[in-house]
Order: structure tokens, then sequence, then C-alpha cells
């Protein structure tokens, strides 16, 4: 369990205290908005109506208290630059600032943030890539060239065991888990059968994926 100050409540910002909630971490959320604070409410620990760009109302948090700060302003650059700026200043252990754009995150990196997130660019990618694409179910990127992605079983696949496809030899791609009614088999081995009613999550170089399974 963490304790997670958690500033800016709007959509993203909501949308991660209920996550945590679900978690089980302790969270202080933190907005200017009333309203948004009041929205939030079930989902977090304790809520403050307050300017994060303020020293005084943010020292008084106790920022260097939290185990993780999450600062998710959107619309509002100046303010996300100058809260992540004031957290570390004040003795953030760890800050985590939301970004729009490369130059903006350029900014919240020299500015005290150690981590930036990009929730739309990083959700258009993954829309792109799963309604894009014929036969790619999911997509989670670990880096800028690999990924895991979940596929069918294809067809010539289906009866075999994972020895006989020998995928990582030929294709340098590894199958990490299969899935089936929703629960994962995380246990792959060379004699784990390939069935039609599963599907794969596979890691791998991503253009060698995307040219391997979706065609």
């Amino acid at each position: 369990m963490k304790n997670v100050l958690l500033i800016g409540l709007g959509r993203f910002g909501r949308h991660i205290a209920m996550q945590l909630n679900e978690m089980e971490h302790n969270v202080m959320a933190v907005d200017k908005n009333e309203e948004r604070v009041d929205r939030v409410l079930p989902y977090v620990t304790s809520a403050q109506i307050g300017d994060s760009t303020d020293a005084q109302f943010l020292d008084s948090l106790g920022v260097d208290n939290f185990d993780l700060c999450i600062v998710t302003i959107g619309g509002d650059f100046q303010s996300s630059l100058e809260t992540t700026s004031l957290l570390k200043e004040l003795g953030a252990s760890f800050v985590i600032s939301r970004a729009e754009r490369d130059v903006q995150a350029k900014f919240l990196l020299r500015n005290g943030a150690d981590e930036v997130v990009y929730p739309e660019k990083q959700m258009a990618k993954w829309t792109a890539i799963r309604y894009g694409s014929n036969h790619i179910l999911d997509y989670i990127e670990l880096d800028d060239t690999h990924a895991i992605l979940e596929v069918p079983v294809p067809k010539a696949w289906i009866g075999k065991t994972v020895g006989q496809i020998d995928i990582r030899r030929k294709y340098n791609i590894t199958i990490i888990a299969l899935k089936k009614n929703d629960r994962m088999i995380l246990s792959i081995n060379p004699e784990t059968m390939m069935t039609e009613d599963a599907t794969m999550l596979v890691l791998g170089e991503y253009k060698s994926m995307q040219k391997y399974f979706d065609t």
C-alpha cells in the first residue's frame, strides 16, 4: 500500500483515483475546483480544495510524506509546471506529471518530474493499433521498438505445441501466456498445446510481430 498525492481531478485524474482506490492505496486528492473534489471523494482517503501553485498550501500537505505524487493537471501547462517544480523543492520523493506534447515533457523533466505520461498520445496510439489492425486485440508498449500483443492463435498453429511451432527461434517472438475464457494461463512450456478457443500474449519487436500476425 502506498501513500499517493494526486493533484488535478479532471477526467484523467478521477480515473486514476478510482484505480488507486481499487488497488487499496491511500490517496490524498487536490484540486482548486470544489465540484471536482466532491466527485472524487468516494474514491480517496482525503481531499483538499486548493491551488497547487501556492507554495504555502502545497507545503501544508506534507508532500515529503508521500511515496508518490501524480500531477494530472490538463489544459493549464503553466500550473502543471509550477506544481511539479514546487513538489520537488518541497521534498517530494517521486513525481509523475502529465504532458500533452513532447516539448511539455522536456520542461517537466527539467523542472522536477521523475516520469512523464502522455494519456492522450498513448491512448491514441493504442486505438490506432487496436482498431487499425485486423488481428491485434490488445497492445502494451514496452519501449520504442518492443511490445506485448494479444492475438488469436493462427490457424496453422492450432493442434500444435509451442515446441513444434518454435516461434522463438524462427522469429524471435516469445509466447508469454495464453488466454481462455478470460483466464490467463502463464505456465507456457514446449508441450503447451495451441487451441482455437485461445488467444496469445506474445512479446517481441513490434514491427516483426505486426508483420507476422496482422496479415
